[in-house]
């Protein structure tokens, strides 16, 4: 008899409907991605349009602590100004609307080793070689054969062993131009790019976002990807090669849904 069998007939429907409706979703996955690959047959993938960072949907401007505004003082007779960080004006970015090239540099190296071993014996003797004299008396209720000294006798050895090894080195280096996307209080800046390079019938895609401070941003208006709060790096692309490299839909459905 089945598993399925011994459930009620109510519980085993409602199991059945979610599994056909997790196959039916993952077959209608399936044919609308094949039907934008059938129409994009012999074409290279289409780059994606330049759009402003803030109508994506899911943007949400930041917020973090801010410390109190300071409120921008002149002295009589100078030309310097409380709070500014240059007396002569340059060309790095600081409003809403610049550009800023980051350098992004990630170097990414871990090497771990764990090895775990564990044994464990435990033994249980118990008898009844004498009993005030009542341990003769047992016999009538043992089994033929049965001692009142040896009446149970456990043995248990249990050990485990274990041993795991991660050797792992990453390097990305590139440039990438970003927008000022929002001025925080306390003068920081919110950043955001996206950059798409196609090869051939590939197309790889960086994508860089954040906080950064006025004061790291070199002469050149560019900075290192290093200085970036809060940072999110993506690197990633799409087309006939990534295509090969991913499982089909139907695949990832019954990955999900096998318990094997």
């Amino acid at each position: 008899m089945t598993r399925l069998s011994k459930l009620p007939v109510a519980e085993t429907r409602h199991r059945l409907l979610r599994l056909s409706g997790a196959l039916l979703l993952g077959v209608s996955l399936g044919a609308c991605s094949a039907v934008d690959r059938l129409a994009n047959v012999g074409q290279a993938p289409a780059l994606s349009p330049i759009e402003d960072p803030t109508a994506s949907k899911g943007y949400k401007p930041v917020q973090m602590p801010m410390p109190a505004m300071e409120h921008a003082s002149f002295a009589p007779n100078s030309l310097w100004r409380t709070g500014s960080r240059a007396f002569f004006k340059d060309q790095r970015a600081r409003l809403v609307g610049d550009l800023v090239t980051v350098k992004v540099k990630v170097t990414d190296r871990a090497q771990l080793s764990n090895t775990t071993k564990r044994s464990r014996k435990n033994g249980e003797d118990v008898g009844a070689d004498n009993a005030f004299g009542f341990e003769n008396k047992l016999d009538k209720f043992l089994p033929d054969g049965a001692s009142a000294g040896s009446l149970l006798k456990l043995d248990s050895t249990a050990s485990s062993e274990g041993t795991g090894s991660v050797n792992r080195s990453e390097t990305l280096a590139t440039n990438v131009a970003a927008v000022v996307t929002q001025t925080l209080p306390n003068g920081n800046l919110v950043i955001e790019g996206k950059q798409e390079i196609r090869v051939n019938f590939e197309v790889r895609e960086l994508i860089v976002a954040g906080v950064i401070r006025p004061e790291d941003i070199e002469s050149d208006n560019t900075i290192e990807s290093s200085k970036i709060a809060q940072a999110r790096i993506a690197y990633g692309g799409r087309g006939q090669i990534t295509d090969v490299q991913q499982p089909r839909y139907g695949q990832q459905v019954m990955d999900i849904l096998l318990p094997f």
